[in-house]
C-alpha cells in the first residue's frame, strides 16, 4: 500500500517552485514532460525488488530445509535422550519419595524382619563376593585430564564427574594390553568396605538389600565383610598387585576367631562365584603361588558357599562381549538409538570404545564358556534340544522339578517348525545357523590362525582403534563367509580377531575339561577357576548351593552380519533383522534358552545337579551341593521396584526367597533344613544328556 501513494504522489502532484506569480519555469515544464518514463523506472526497479526478495526467500527455504534434514537424525536423538532423562527423573521421585505402602494396601514385611520376629539371629560370620562390574573403583593416581578425581569413583556411584571427561575416563579404566596391569602413570583401586557393592549407582541396589536384611537380625562390622576386589584383572593377579587374596584369607581368620570359633557363610554372586573357587584352590596351595593354608583349611573355616547367579561354566553373552561388544540389551539399544552406537552417523564410536577397553579386561575371559562341545553341543547336537525355548508362552509350574519322573510333560508340544542348533554359538548368516553342518565351510585351527595373520593389506587401517583395524578385507572374508562357530571353535575366533588379550587369557585361564586331575599341570593358578579342571578342597561338611533364577529368555546363541568397508568400526554385528518361525527361539538374531536373562540354566545349575553331587572325581569328599532356583516374577507395577521375585541375574538380589535362604544358613540352618532342593527348570535332564566322566 506504501508504494501505490507514493506513486500516486509522484504522477499526480505538481510541484510549485520558483515562481512568486504562479507560473512554472521552462525547466520545470521539460521535468513534468519527463514525469511518464520516471514512473516506468520506478515501476520496474519496484518490480526488480520484489522478484530478488523472491529468490532470496526461495534461497533461504531450500538452506533451511537442507538443515532439516541435515539435523533430523541429530533433532530425534535428543528427542530421545530428553524423554529417558525425563523418564528416570519421575522414576526417581517415585523411589524416593512416595510412601513403601499406599492406603488401603497392606504392608510386606522384609524377610529379615520375618525372622527376626521368629526369634532367628545371627550365628555364622558372612562373607560377600560382588561379580564382574558390580564393585566400585576409585582413582589413587592418574593422569593431568583426572585432576581433581583423587579417591573418587570411576566405577559406581553417580558417574558425574567422570562422564564430563568420557574420553579420560575410558583411559584410566583401561589396563595394559600387554601386562594386564595398570597402566604406566595410572593406579585404580576397589572401592573398601559394604559400600564398595551395596549400590552400583544412586537407587540401583546390588547388595543393599540382602545387607540391610542381614542387619536385622543381628549383623553389623564385626560379622559381615565385603571382600571388595578389582574384577577387572585376573584372579591371581588381584593377588600380585594388591594381595586381595591374602587380605581375604585373613579376615576370613580373624572373623573364625572373633565370632565364637563359628565357620564363615560365604555368599558369592555372578563372577565372584569363578573368583572364589580360584581362592579355595590358593588358599590351601603352598607358597609362593598359594597362600599355605595347607589342606583342611577350608574345611575348618567355612560352613557353606552360596553361590548365586553362578556362572561355572561361563556364558555365551561373553563371546558376543568380546567379538562386538554386544549382547542383547547393546544390541537392542544400537536400534533404538543409533546416533550413539553407529559410528557411521554422529561419528561417537561408543561401541568401538567400548570393545577397545573391555579387551584390556581379564576377568572377561574368565566366562568364557567352559567345557567345549561336551557341555554346550556341537553342529548338531546340544543339551538344550529337548528344552521349550519359547518361555513366555509356558507355565512355569509345567518345569520340572525334583519329584517330577515323567519327561513326556516336559517335550510335550515342542516340536518345531524349524531346525535349532544352539552348539552353533557363532553363526554368519542365518543359513549358517540352520543349514546341515555338512554344508558348511570349515576353518580349521591352523588356517584360522594363517588367515588372522594374512600380510594382505589391501584394506587396513593405519591409525586403528581396535585389533580389527590391524586385520585385512580378505582375512576377515574367511572367518566369517559362511561360517558356524562351537563352544570349542570359537576361541580358535577369538584369537583371531582379539590376539592380545587371547594371549593373556591362555596365561591365567583355562576353558577346558581335565583328563586326569591328578596330573601335576593342575596345580597351576590358570585352571583353579574352571570347576571341570580342578577338585573341591576336602571338606566333606562345606555345604555348596547353586542359587539362580529360571523363566527368563536368555541368550545361547547368536547370528552375526558382517561388514568390513569401514575404518575405526566393528566388522560384525549382531543380525537383528532375523527372526524364527513360531517357536520363539530365535529372535532379533539370538537363540534363547531358559535362565536368568544372563546365564543359562546349564552353566548355573549343572556342577550342583550333576558334576559335583555326591561323590565324583571333581568333588572327592562328597561334599553336599544343592540345587535351588527362583522362578521369575515380574514387578506387578511401578511401585513394586524391581521386585520382591524377580530373579534376574541381578534383580535376584532383592528376591525375598533368595534373602529368606541366606538368612537362615547364616542363622545355623543346613540345606536339608531349609527344604533341600527346590527345581523348576529341566536341570535335571540337561545334566544327564551331557556325557561326562565322573
Amino acid at each position: 500500500m506504501a508504494s501505490v501513494l507514493r506513486l500516486r504522489k509522484l504522477y499526480y502532484v505538481n510541484p510549485v517552485k520558483n515562481s512568486s506569480m504562479g507560473i512554472q519555469s521552462i525547466d520545470d515544464a521539460h521535468k513534468s514532460e519527463d514525469k511518464p518514463n520516471v514512473v516506468v523506472a520506478y515501476v520496474k526497479k519496484m518490480l526488480q525488488k520484489k522478484q530478488d526478495n523472491d529468490r532470496k526467500k526461495k534461497r533461504n527455504k531450500n538452506i533451511n530445509k537442507g538443515q532439516s534434514r541435515e539435523w533430523k537424525c541429530l533433532d530425534n536423538c535428543c528427542w530421545i535422550i530428553g524423554y529417558m532423562c525425563t523418564f528416570w527423573w519421575l522414576m526417581f521421585f517415585v523411589y524416593h519419595y512416595l510412601p513403601l505402602t499406599l492406603p488401603g494396601f497392606p504392608a510386606i514385611d522384609s524377610p529379615g524382619t520375618v525372622l527376626k520376629r521368629d526369634g532367628v539371629s545371627g550365628l555364622h560370620p558372612v562373607v560377600l563376593v560382588p561379580g564382574i562390574v558390580t564393585g566400585g573403583l576409585e582413582l589413587w593416581d592418574g593422569k593431568p585430564c583426572a585432576k581433581g578425581l583423587f579417591r573418587k569413583r570411576l566405577w559406581g556411584g553417580s558417574f558425574t564427574e567422570t562422564l564430563k571427561r568420557p574420553l579420560c575416563w575410558l583411559e584410566h579404566l583401561s589396563l595394559d594390553n600387554e601386562t594386564g596391569l595398570d597402566p604406566p602413570g595410572i593406579r585404580i583401586r576397589p572401592v573398601e568396605g559394604l559400600v564398595a557393592a551395596d549400590y552400583f549407582t544412586h537407587g540401583y541396589f546390588v547388595w543393599a538389600v540382602l545387607i540391610e536384611n542381614l542387619a536385622k537380625i543381628g549383623y553389623d562390622g564385626k560379622n559381615l565383610h565385603m571382600a571388595a576386589y578389582d574384577w577387572r584383572i585376573a584372579f591371581q593377579n588381584t593377588e600380585v598387585r594388591d594381595r586381595a587374596l591374602s587380605r581375604l584369607k585373613s579376615k576370613i581368620e580373624v572373623m573364625y576367631e572373633t565370632n565364637g570359633g563359628n565357620k564363615v557363610v560365604v555368599v558369592p554372586h555372578s563372577m565372584g562365584v569363578l573368583y572364589f573357587l580360584h581362592f579355595m584352590k590358593w588358599v590351601e596351595a603352598p607358597p609362593p603361588m598359594g597362600g599355605g593354608g595347607g589342606q583342611g583349611w577350608c574345611a575348618k573355616y567355612i560352613k557353606a558357599i552360596m553361590n548365586i547367579g553362578s556362572t561355572f561354566l561361563g556364558t555365551p553373552k561373553a563371546v558376543s562381549k568380546i567379538l562386538s561388544a554386544e549382547d542383547r540389551h547393546i544390541a537392542l539399544l544400537r536400534a533404538m538409538t543409533p546416533g550413539f552406537l553407529k559410528s557411521e552417523i554422529l561419528g561417537f564410536q561408543t561401541l568401538e570404545h567400548m570393545l577397545r577397553v573391555s579387551r584390556t579386561w581379564d576377568s572377561t575371559a574368565s566366562l568364557l564358556p567352559k567345557g567345549g562341545e561336551t557341555i554346550w553341543g556341537d553342529l548338531d547336537w546340544s543339551p538344550e534340544d529337548v528344552q521349550n525355548c519359547d518361555l513366555e508362552t509356558v507355565d512355569t509350574h509345567s518345569f520340572r522339578n525334583e519329584n517330577d519322573s515323567n519327561d513326556s510333560e516336559i517335550n510335550k508340544g515342542l516340536q518345531e517348525k524349524e531346525a535349532v542348533h544352539y552348539g552353533r554359538m557363532i553363526s554368519f548368516g542365518k543359513e549358517a545357523a540352520t543349514r546341515p553342518s555338512s554344508e558348511l565351510s570349515t576353518l580349521y585351527s591352523e588356517e584360522l590362525m594363517d588367515s588372522g595373520s594374512s600380510n594382505d593389506s589391501s584394506f587396513s587401517c593405519s591409525d586403528g582403534w581396535t585389533e580389527y583395524d590391524e586385520m585385512s578385507r580378505e582375512s576377515l572374508r574367511k572367518v566369517s563367509e559362511n561360517k558356524a562357530y562351537t563352544a570349542k571353535t570359537v576361541f580358535d575366533l577369538l584369537r583371531v580377531v582379539a590376539p592380545k588379550m587371547m594371549q593373556r587369557m591362555d596365561s591365567h585361564f583355562s576353558h577346558g575339561i581335565a583328563e586326569d586331575l591328578d596330573d601335576p599341570k593342575y596345580a597351576h593358578y590358570k585352571y583353579w577357576s574352571n570347576p571341570l579342571e580342578t577338585k573341591l578342597p576336602d571338606a566333606p561338611d562345606m555345604e555348596i548351593y547353586c542359587l539362580y533364577g529360571v523363566g527368563i529368555p536368555t541368550e545361547r546363541s547368536y547370528i552375526y552380519d558382517s561388514s568390513y568397508d569401514k575404518c575405526k568400526s566393528i566388522p560384525f554385528r549382531i543380525d537383528l533383522s532375523i527372526d524364527g518361525e513360531g517357536s520363539g527361539c530365535l529372535r532379533s538374531g539370538m537363540y534363547f534358552v531358559d535362565g536368568d536373562d544372563s546365564v543359562p540354566v546349564v552353566s548355573s545349575g549343572f556342577m550342583c545337579a550333576k558334576g559335583w553331587r555326591n561323590k565324583t572325581r571333581f568333588n572327592p569328599s562328597g561334599s553336599p551341593t544343592y540345587v535351588r532356583e527362583y522362578r521369575h516374577k515380574a514387578p506387578a507395577s511401578l511401585l513394586e521396584g524391581r521386585g520382591i521375585e524377580s530373579s534376574a541375574h541381578v534383580d535376584i538380589m532383592g528376591n525375598a526367597k533368595l534373602i529368606e535362604d541366606i538368612l537362615r544358613v547364616a542363622a545355623g540352618a543346613t540345606g536339608a533344613e531349609i527344604g533341600g532342593e527346590r527345581i523348576y527348570s529341566d536341570i535335571l535332564t540337561l545334566s544327564e544328556r551331557i556325557n561326562l566322566k565322573l
